[in-house]
């Protein structure tokens, strides 16, 4: 427990607009930092746990955050920051697909939204603990090399032939006007 209050003290000195708000707001109200963030964790916690709307909520914290990590990933002249943001659009990806079909299911256990939230979390968490890259080596890439050259026929073939239907729709459309053109 005092590892995790090391690394929350070392996280909220650091600069950035998150830690420079919540220095403004403890000098306006004169709470410190911590118990700042501990409030509006257990806020939170309550919203997601109670509140309407939590799977928005949980939406939002899987989404906005790692956005906006992305495009600064992508803007800095690293690569690995790059690889670490885009395996964990991969496992998001692959996570809302699960979801998807089993949404019906686990929208009635209790406290998902809370789960879903951790989950998300956990993969988008820097350094060795991230959850994203973890999946990524243990679950994904096993399944890709094993399964790759399969997907790329079916989805080389899929390619093929929404090809030829397109071509075929456009000859139908450009049959079925050219008459029209005439008789003006």
């Amino acid at each position: 427990m005092d590892g995790l209050r090391q690394r929350l003290e070392r996280l909220l000195e650091q600069r950035n607009p998150v830690t420079d708000a919540l220095r403004a707001l403890e000098a306006r109200t004169g709470v410190e930092k911590r118990y700042l963030v501990a409030g509006a964790g257990t806020l939170l916690s309550l919203y997601l746990l109670f509140g309407y709307g939590a799977s928005l909520l949980c939406n939002v914290i899987g989404f906005a955050y790692p956005a906006y990590a992305s495009i600064k990933a992508i803007e800095s002249p690293s690569k690995d920051d790059d690889t670490v943001w885009l395996t964990y659009w991969v496992v998001y990806a692959l996570f809302g697909l699960v979801e998807f079909f089993s949404d019906l299911l686990l929208f009635w256990f209790p406290f998902y939204y809370v789960g879903k939230c951790a989950f998300l979390l956990f993969c988008m968490m820097p350094g060795p603990w991230n959850g994203a890259l973890t999946l990524y080596h243990r679950v994904v890439r096993p399944l890709f090399l094993k399964h790759h050259t399969a997907v790329d026929s079916v989805l080389s073939n899929l390619s093929g032939r929404v090809l030829d239907t397109a071509a075929g729709i456009t000859r139908g459309v450009n049959a079925s006007l050219t008459p029209l053109q005439k008789d003006k």
